[in-house]
């Protein structure tokens, strides 16, 4: 009679188990591609910004990056405002992932790589920009550093 018990309530327990565990769909996890757009999408406001190791951030006051796009998508968008007279950004273009997505991106405009770190809070862009500026012609080549901030 006590076996009986035993295997009654282990009979039990293991059918509570298997019907808890059925009947939920389970949410695929996020790509990497997903969860880097979910950082980087948003309005940066730019903190510094250095051209060859050298301070230019009294240039880029005001300076904004809003990064836009949709999960799943392969091409976002991006807008800039108060940009100076003279810098490496177009007023606004689309943008994809590079070969690692945690790490690069490419503007589609100049096929220009850029390299970038994101946390909720902060957003750095590193690049070698070689051309004519796009508010003004001039040369504005070299090692651009742009570090935001957003709330």
């Amino acid at each position: 009679m006590k076996a009986f018990r035993i295997l009654n309530t282990v009979v039990s327990l293991s059918a509570i188990l298997m019907i808890s565990g059925c009947g939920g769909k389970s949410t695929p996890a996020e790509s990497t591609q997903d969860k880097q757009l979910g950082l980087l999408s948003k309005k940066w406001t730019v903190s510094t910004v250095t051209l060859n190791s050298v301070d230019q951030s009294s240039s880029w006051t005001g300076f904004n990056l809003t990064i836009t796009g949709t999960k799943g998508a392969t091409s976002f968008s991006y807008a800039c405002a108060a940009r100076p007279a003279l810098g490496p950004w177009p007023a606004s273009g689309t943008w994809s992932f590079g070969t690692d997505p945690v790490t690069q991106i490419t503007r589609t405009e100049d096929n220009l790589p850029i390299t970038y770190t994101v946390t909720a809070t902060t957003l750095q862009m590193t690049f070698n920009y070689t051309g004519n500026g796009y508010t003004r012609v001039s040369n504005v080549g070299g090692n651009w550093v742009f570090s935001f901030t957003s709330n």
